[in-house]
């Protein structure tokens, strides 16, 4: 063996040696079926080092495969519709082009060809960390077997009464040019004016003046004494462009504390006031365009974008005395793009929405009766919180990228008609042949959401469904976990699976933490602070990046992207290297005869409990405490204190002992370190056989 233990070669090697042999098969054992999905990287840009705790489930497979289970750990792509387009516009900008310098399908064959390009990298990536994934089955979310599943869903869920085309108010970011659901908005504390704005009789406070020719009544508390006599009665307000009359409704939505109690009421561009119209049935008028800019409604303020509007009209209002007076210093939650940070304009738009309701009820009682549980269990808390106050999901989105909506409107009677893909020869409704498809496409969640059922039924393994595990990010259990049950659900109730077992999606819920620099901040690529992956495996190795990732956190932790942990690891591979090395070299001096002393018997006890102990910890997802363990046994008990006791004393009898726990310790390390342990395997034992396929060393208990 070389004196030190060097990855780089070896690892490329011993992988492709794997993959040659079918290893990644679950049809290299014939036990009970195991399996994992890989979460679906986008297919719009390199793995990031977050990627990198997909280690967890590679952990998981190269366990339960060693247990000689059939696991199948299936591999896959999202086309990751607004955040690949997201992408490919910054890529176009750069080119000193957009989006609207191309016809639709032109734009879509060139972001399909970009992200064709990049899947081989991130392969190449998952490769290079050594993931066991059964390449044979990867899917990709645009897969035209994929898609005619979504679309099967779509049509059942409108044939069923739960999907609707509504004029509603959703989340629209201008900047994008595109609705999103509630979760991909985020929040943000912004300090702005509040403007206490005169209307008639009344002063009432906005942060929004611009939106004032959308308002369609004024409203108060209907137990606020001060405002008795107005509730009901028609104001006659002077306004920048003239005299006007709305009207006074009472709504208990009003809280009587803010401002002086007195709220505008702009149903098209707020999400309370829409609700206060629903119940007081009031107009919906739009005065902000999809572009940011406003409409005709604002008069000679039309066409100015939002910022620049507001500042006009404050200083008009000031002119003709219609501000009473203004709080520059006025904390507030604002909505932002989660993506662009632009602010959300909340705006009247048609779109499908799918309704929630009845559908998370058996997603929540599936978590309840424990059918699928949750690691760490206090996360359910997060899943349950979503669910039991859902509101209705716009699957609805206004861009090229992904799977356009199979559906259609008649131009003569305006009534849709929903296919499971097909363009249909003529209106069900009026026999019209004048149909055009619907533009937007669906949002990417809504596909994927149905990736456990679609992936294994497009590969013909039916068999490993339900899924074993989900294991993710806990930051995507809403976005995602939770919708894939949701619709899991639905689609077998659907296929008329009675057997309850069968019917959820996946058993367990595994969440890891994120990732973060080494300062403690979110990786983003607009603050510069995303590392490679690959850059620290050329550095430390697979093996060592692997282990540092596990070895210190708890599960459903963030952790700190920590440079002494993965030096440290590093130190641990040498240090089995030479272990070996030690061995290889003992192997003359053992052919001396000697029984074994009580130190002996002792190690040997101890390594046995040891396995033991770290398969009941693998079963637990406590991947912290097992790393930590085997860290600590092999290091400062086997190495420090065994090994230096036999050095003196190797015989035939402790050297099989010390070369037969030394094994052990390569097959309980193997799905944490699988390159270096299959190496040494390969140098000392040289038998053509591989670590990957060996025996676990503990046998569980079948009672």
């Amino acid at each position: 063996m070389d004196k030190v233990y060097n990855q780089q070669g070896i690892e490329e090697k011993i992988y492709k040696t794997w993959e040659e042999k079918g290893f990644f098969s679950p049809e290299v054992n014939k036990g009970k079926e195991y399996s994992i999905i890989l979460p679906p990287p986008n297919a719009n840009a390199p793995l990031h080092f977050g990627h990198a705790m997909y280690v967890i489930e590679d952990i998981l497979i190269r366990f339960k495969r060693m247990q000689g289970r059939r696991a199948l750990w299936l591999p896959g792509a999202d086309h990751a519709g607004f955040e690949t387009q997201f992408v490919f516009e910054k890529k176009l900008q750069q080119d000193g082009k957009s989006r609207f310098d191309y016809d639709r399908e032109t734009l879509y064959k060139m972001i399909w060809d970009f992200v064709q390009g990049n899947r081989p990298v991130m392969e190449g990536q998952l490769k290079r960390l050594g993931f066991s994934l059964d390449w044979s089955n990867r899917k990709f979310t645009l897969d035209d077997d994929i898609v005619k599943i979504v679309y099967k869903t779509f049509k059942n869920l409108y044939d069923d009464g739960l999907l609707y085309r509504a004029k509603r108010l959703v989340n629209y970011c201008t900047f994008d040019g595109t609705s999103f659901s509630d979760l991909e908005v985020i929040y943000e504390e912004r300090q702005n004016p509040l403007y206490y704005i005169k209307y008639g009789p009344l002063v009432l406070a906005t942060t929004r003046p611009e939106t004032k020719f959308g308002d369609t009544a004024v409203a108060v508390n209907p137990k606020d004494k001060r405002y008795q006599k107005y509730i009901g009665k028609e104001l006659e307000i002077e306004t920048v462009l003239g005299k006007s009359k709305i009207k006074v409704v009472a709504d208990e939505m009003v809280d009587m504390e803010f401002g002086t109690g007195v709220v505008k009421i702009t149903p098209a561009h707020d999400f309370n006031d829409y609700e206060v119209s629903l119940r007081h049935n009031l107009p919906m008028v739009q005065v902000i365009n999809y572009d940011g800019t406003m409409g005709e409604r604002a008069g000679k303020f039309s066409g100015m974008y939002v910022r620049q509007a507001r500042k006009a009209i404050v200083e008009e209002m000031q002119e003709k005395g219609l501000i009473d007076h203004i709080d520059e210093n006025y904390k507030h939650r604002i909505g932002l793009c989660y993506k662009c940070k632009n602010p959300i304009e909340p705006l009247p738009l048609e779109q499908w929405f799918i309704k929630m309701k009845p559908l998370a009820e058996p997603a929540i009682k599936a978590v309840k009766k424990g059918a699928i549980k949750i690691y760490p269990k206090d996360m359910e808390k997060m899943y349950f919180q979503f669910l039991e106050n859902i509101k209705d999901w716009n699957i609805s989105r206004q861009i090229v990228w992904g799977i356009r909506i199979p559906a259609w409107q008649c131009k003569d009677c305006k009534s849709w008609v929903v296919t499971e893909g097909d363009a249909p020869e003529k209106c069900t409704n009026c026999s019209s042949k004048n149909l055009i498809q619907d533009e937007d496409t669906f949002d990417t969640w809504f596909s994927s959401g149905q990736w456990p059922y679609a992936t294994l039924k497009t590969t013909n393994n039916q068999e490993y469904y339900p899924t074993t595990v989900m294991e993710t990010g806990y930051d995507i259990l809403r976005w995602w976990v939770a919708r894939m049950v949701v619709l899991g659900l639905y689609v077998q109730k659907k296929l008329e699976v009675e057997n309850e077992s069968k019917q959820i999606p996946f058993q367990n819920v595994v969440l890891h933490g994120l990732v973060n620099d080494p300062l403690g901040k979110k990786m983003s690529k607009s603050k510069g602070n995303v590392v490679d992956p690959l850059e620290l495996v050329d550095q430390y190795g697979a093996d060592a990046v692997r282990f540092s990732l596990v070895y210190g956190t708890a599960l459903g932790n963030d952790q700190s992207l920590s440079y002494p942990k993965l030096d440290a690891a590093r130190k641990f591979t040498n240090k089995l290297w030479n272990m070996a090395r030690f061995i290889e070299m003992k192997r003359k001096e053992s052919k001396k005869d000697g029984d074994l002393s009580a130190g002996d018997k002792e190690v040997s006890e101890k390594t046995k409990a040891l396995a033991k102990d770290i398969t009941r910890l693998l079963n637990l997802y406590d991947f912290n405490h097992a790393a930590q363990n085997l860290y600590e046994y092999i290091w400062h008990e086997f190495a420090d204190k065994y090994i230096e006791d036999v050095k003196q004393r190797i015989n035939t009898k402790t050297y099989t002992n010390l070369l037969d726990n030394y094994l052990i310790f390569l097959k309980l390390l193997h799905p944490f370190m699988p390159f270096i342990t299959e190496e040494i395997y390969k140098k000392l034992w040289g038998t053509g056989d591989y670590l990957i396929v060996s025996k676990w060393p503990y046998e569980e208990s079948t009672k």
